[in-house]
């Protein structure tokens, strides 16, 4: 069962990581995976630039077109319009390389083209902040536009091409301030010119910086939330869980009388369950050892007495030669190894109780059947004539047990029950159901117990005796009877006789077998 829980609770490789580590851990992790939406945002601005590139050379083809079936005099009020709504510049080169016509000739341009050098501060922050995002996704760069080369064919390798080949042909670069710059020239059908569109697409980095705006600004916030999550939950898990084991240590090495186990008990879930049961246990435990110890000091005083009498009549005895002295002195002797035999069974056996118990796996015990069977060995060990009165119960009682210690218990009240009655007297033994237990009761006719002493009686070699020749009783009966009722989950109490006549009247409670 252990290697199976072991099996059931294990952590693997994450054994050694503290709870607040794998809790910081979780929350990390879920950072991460928004962290990863920055590889989406470097795919979202790559189709938005294929996007523009297609555009740009779609609208070539159509503006190329539409100069070809124009009048000469309508083309450069053609690109004028047209460039303006593109957003575009529309030039037009010869064959020979020479510009004829351009659509910023005077018309305000439709982009500009910025220095970076000349930029604001906050835009050189965030063209250094693009670059190291760039960076991290490792994303290409397209070629840089050479601002500084003349404006004819030559500067244009994909407007010789479109003119060679007759078709449109595109290309992306990067302009000085880090914006995609976008050509696309087309064959003017019917003539050796070509049609030239480039667009500085500002609007790309705008649209990815907005984005990634956004995208930090809710990782950000995640952060901080999962940064306080995991602080709650570090301070509501891990930390009592600590003070908790710190509690568990102290008690394991035993420096502190006193343990202070913390009980948690505004807490309603596993750990203030788990707070309480540690605290309960560990008082149990303290309970435990005091028992302990009382016991040994009680066992030290009881074997003292007839050890120091045994040493007594053995020193006397090899001084002695007078045979009626050593006869007394050999009965003292035989007395006292009784006695010492008497009490190391019951001592072993007030021992035995609670752990055997703890062990036992209770079954149904017919308690009616259970005394009538044990009437006879009462009658049979009742020297003084005392009679036992047992009446069958009228309905069957079935308690929760074991059978053999529940007949100690029973024996050990009717062996009190005897050793207190006179001769000719009776002692009655009854067991009846009441709600949920099974109720054994023993009324004995002897002198009865004194109210201030219903607690001591029950006490481990307690015995009041005065009639009684010393020694012959352990003081055990009763605290063995008590422990093993409390071990069945019941309970023994004394008290007067319920008709009000002389004796003591001892009640037993075990819990009944639930069906």
């Amino acid at each position: 069962m252990a290697k199976s829980d072991e099996r059931d609770f294990s952590l693997g490789w994450t054994r050694r990581v503290a709870i607040r580590h794998r809790i910081l851990a979780v929350n990390i992790f879920a950072l991460l995976i928004l962290a990863g939406l920055i590889f989406y945002l470097d795919g979202f601005r790559s189709r938005l630039t294929q996007a523009q590139v297609a555009q740009a050379g779609t609208e070539a083809t159509m503006i190329a077109r539409a100069v070809a079936a124009a009048p000469a005099e309508r083309r450069n009020a053609l690109l004028l319009a047209m460039g303006k709504d593109a957003g575009a510049r529309l030039r037009i080169y010869r064959a020979d390389g020479t510009r004829i016509a351009d659509s910023w000739d005077g018309a305000a341009p439709t982009y500009e083209m910025r220095d970076p050098e000349e930029e604001p501060f906050l835009r050189q922050v965030g063209l250094v902040i693009d670059n190291i995002f760039d960076t991290i996704v490792g994303r290409s760069q397209p070629p840089p536009l050479d601002v500084t080369a003349e404006d004819q064919l030559p500067a244009w390798p994909e407007a010789q091409s479109a003119l060679a080949e007759g078709r449109t042909v595109t290309e992306l670069r990067r302009a000085p301030e880090g914006t995609p710059f976008v050509s696309a020239a087309a064959r003017i059908e019917g003539s050796n010119d070509v049609l030239l569109l480039t667009v500085n697409a500002r609007e790309i980095r705008r649209v990815v910086r907005s984005e990634r705006l956004t995208l930090a600004i809710i990782f950000l916030v995640t952060l901080i939330l999962s940064v306080l999550v995991s602080r709650y939950l570090a301070r509501t898990i891990a930390r009592p869980l600590r003070r908790l084991a710190m509690a568990a240590h102290r008690v394991r090495l035993g420096r502190s009388r006193e343990v202070d186990v913390p009980r948690l008990p505004g807490r309603r879930d596993e750990i203030g369950l788990l707070a309480r049961a540690l605290h309960d246990m560990t008082h149990s435990l303290r309970g435990r050892i005091d028992a302990t110890e009382a016991f040994a000091a009680d066992v030290t005083h009881e074997l003292k007495n007839p050890l120091a009498s045994l040493r007594s009549a053995v020193d006397s005895l090899e001084r002695t030669k007078d045979p009626e002295t050593q006869k007394q002195l050999l009965d003292i002797v035989r007395h006292d190894v009784n006695r010492l035999d008497r009490l190391v069974v019951e001592i072993a056996e007030t021992s035995r109780v609670d752990a055997e118990l703890s062990r036992a796996r209770f079954e149904p015990v017919n308690i009616g059947s259970l005394i009538a069977s044990m009437v006879p060995a009462w009658q049979g060990q009742s020297a003084d004539e005392v009679r036992i009165d047992y009446a069958p119960p009228r309905e069957a009682v079935i308690a929760a047990g074991e059978e053999s210690r529940l007949a100690r218990m029973i024996g050990n009240l009717v062996d009190n029950a005897i050793s207190f009655s006179a001769s000719g007297s009776a002692v009655r033994v009854r067991a009846v159901r009441e709600e949920r237990e099974a109720v054994v009761t023993v009324e004995d006719e002897g002198p009865g117990v004194p109210e201030h002493m219903r607690v001591a009686i029950f006490n481990r070699f307690h015995s009041d005796r005065p009639d009684e020749e010393f020694g012959r009783h352990s003081g055990l009966g009763l605290a063995i009877a008590r422990a093993i009722a409390e071990g069945h989950g019941g309970s023994i109490s004394v008290g007067d006789r319920p008709d009000g006549k002389a004796g003591a009247w001892f009640e037993a409670r075990i819990p009944l077998v639930q069906a």
